[in-house]
């Protein structure tokens, strides 16, 4: 397949939980969905634009596009096709799906079974590191966006764009308010978790934005060197000596000459999903293009001050504070203060505006984000600040008729 050039193509990737119709429970049962569709178990069934796969745990399904979609347009249907199948074929095996980043009350050290067949020893290698019964292992669900790019050229640059562009995004995407039955005070608790995933060996993910390389030589000997060498104790034989045993919040996969963004949590709905991910295509885009700042600009922002910005969006998502004026200053933004709220309104408005054809596939979605905040938001006030289970259950209910429905949440 010949390389493609930057924003020619786009591979997005969303998982979802599985769980009990009544209970809400989780229910670890991936492989018969897979098995029901394909008529035997396999780790991946392609269905024409979408496939359908596994992930380390039993509970959770995933659907991406098979191979590089040439436009987001379309998209939201299919997703939302391969929804009602999946909840279809579940039925009979006392499933269905169930959207956002982390299940409410899971306890994953008593509930979490890994995926069993054909990769388990990768998954097996993984939870004798880390021990996967945490909330950063067993209880996540994210979207992943995959960009392409073809030489070093293309990948510096998208890298740039890349690095500045993810300590905001948990203020547009944040879905995961609540853990063990209880709101954390933290609105996107699966960053939380995900960024101590990999304490036993912490250059695994690092700082979560990744390191000033822009070369894929530079790339492969310092940043994934480091993690190699790393785990060489823990991985005698090898086995996660590949590309995605890095944890940073985007990765290079120069397998397929791509840039993966995984800092998304899931939304309640496809159409939900891929409107978000419109945003933040559309902002790396501009980026690249060096809209509001030049390549040299971009490149030298070091990752401890991303971090830093970073760590306070997954507190409090799209009211969190940024002062960092240089760093607003580098989207455009007048100010020398703002949100994050603000700042994506003021990026939606100049990127997405209402009166475009394409814009106007998105903007519903967003605009609903922008003014009732992020879904993270919407699920509080719907909860209330001491939900009791039951109310945590209508809730989630809802959500996940909004998932089979293709609605949006409050």
């Amino acid at each position: 397949m010949p390389t493609l050039r930057l924003f020619a193509g786009y591979g997005i990737e969303i998982e979802y939980m599985l769980v009990d119709p009544s209970s809400l429970d989780v229910r670890p049962v991936c492989d018969r969905v897979l098995q029901a569709i394909a008529g035997h178990i396999e780790e991946e069934v392609e269905l024409g634009p979408t496939a359908w796969s596994n992930e380390l745990a039993l509970h959770v399904l995933e659907f991406k596009t098979n191979g590089p979609a040439p436009s987001l347009v379309p998209l939201p249907e299919l997703f939302q096709a391969d929804v009602r199948r999946a909840n279809a074929l579940a039925a009979p095996l006392g499933a269905r799906l169930l959207p956002t980043g982390m299940h409410p009350w899971m306890d994953p050290v008593r509930e979490l079974l890994l995926w069993p067949h054909g990769a388990s020893p990768i998954y097996d290698r993984f939870h004798r590191i880390f021990d996967c019964r945490g909330h950063g292992w067993a209880n996540l669900q994210s979207v992943h966006i995959n960009l392409p790019f073809s030489g070093d050229e293309e990948f510096g640059r998208l890298h740039a764009a890349v690095r500045l562009v993810l300590p905001i995004l948990p203020a547009l995407a944040a879905s995961t308010p609540i853990a063990d039955g209880l709101p954390t005070g933290i609105l996107d608790t699966r960053l939380h978790h995900y960024r101590r995933n990999c304490a036993r060996v912490p250059s695994v993910a690092g700082h979560v934005v990744p390191e000033r390389v822009f070369t894929r030589r530079d790339y492969e000997q310092d940043l994934l060197g480091g993690i190699h060498a790393a785990m060489a104790t823990h991985d005698p034989d090898g086995i996660l000596r590949h590309e995605w045993v890095n944890a940073r919040g985007a990765i290079a996969r120069f397998d397929r000459d791509a840039i993966e963004i995984r800092l998304l949590d899931v939304q309640e709905c496809p159409r939900a999903d891929l409107s978000v991910c419109a945003a933040v295509i559309a902002l790396v885009k501009a980026l690249v293009e060096e809209r509001w700042s030049p390549l040299r600009a971009q490149q030298a922002w070091d990752e401890r001050r991303l971090e830093a910005i970073l760590t306070e969006v997954i507190a409090h998502a799209e009211e969190a504070h940024i002062e960092d004026r240089e760093y607003l200053a580098g989207f455009g933004f007048p100010g020398v203060a703002a949100t994050a709220g603000e700042l994506w309104r003021h990026l939606v408005d100049a990127l997405l505006p209402s009166a475009d054809t394409t814009s106007k596939v998105w903007r519903p979605a967003l605009d609903h984000v922008l003014e009732h905040g992020t879904l993270a938001r919407r699920i509080l006030r719907a909860t209330g600040g001491q939900p009791t289970r039951e109310r945590l259950h209508a809730v989630y209910a809802d959500l996940a008729d909004c998932l089979s429905e293709g609605r949006l949440f409050g």
